[in-house]
């Protein structure tokens, strides 16, 4: 019986690890249309009670845009929200460069799962644990992985 080099087990383990992973891209924005924007704030602004509602401000006329760039042109009540990708508690703007349609509705990940993050990360950046722009920085490259990273395991269902 020939033995397999370790090298060539190591690699296969590898691929098939890798075939493993669900791809969660479909639950990302555009980053072309969504990069991300901030406002000029400090961790001390957005720790302030009550700045979030104070910030907020996206207008009908605004949202009808986010979803007109993603070819969303018919979507029933409560399945999607426009989002801030970096949330008004990081410091986000109503800018339409950090505004997308995430949906309610899908399944594992959705604006709920999002919501967690937005708030562990707002706890994180509160209490001193995470600079502000290390938080806005990671929620903008990729929440998803943001989530892992700050929340923990993904939702399976």
């Amino acid at each position: 019986m020939k033995k397999i080099p370790a090298v060539f087990a190591l690699i296969v383990v590898l691929a098939l690890a890798a075939q493993s992973q669900p791809d969660y891209s479909a639950f990302l924005p555009d980053s072309q249309l969504t990069p991300g924007a901030t406002f000029n704030v400090t961790a001390n602004d957005v720790c302030t009670a009550g700045y979030a509602g104070r910030v907020r401000n996206v207008p009908q006329s605004e949202k009808n845009a986010v979803y007109a760039e993603y070819h969303i042109d018919h979507r029933q009540p409560g399945e999607y929200e426009v989002d801030h990708l970096i949330s008004l508690e990081l410091g986000g703007s109503n800018d339409i460069k950090n505004l997308w349609p995430q949906s309610y509705v899908t399944k594992p990940l959705n604006a709920h799962v999002k919501d967690k993050l937005e708030n562990a990360l707002h706890r994180e950046v509160c209490s001193g644990k995470v600079d502000l722009a290390t938080a806005q920085h990671d929620i903008a490259t990729n929440w998803i992985t943001s989530y892992q990273k700050y929340v923990g395991d993904l939702p399976t269902n």
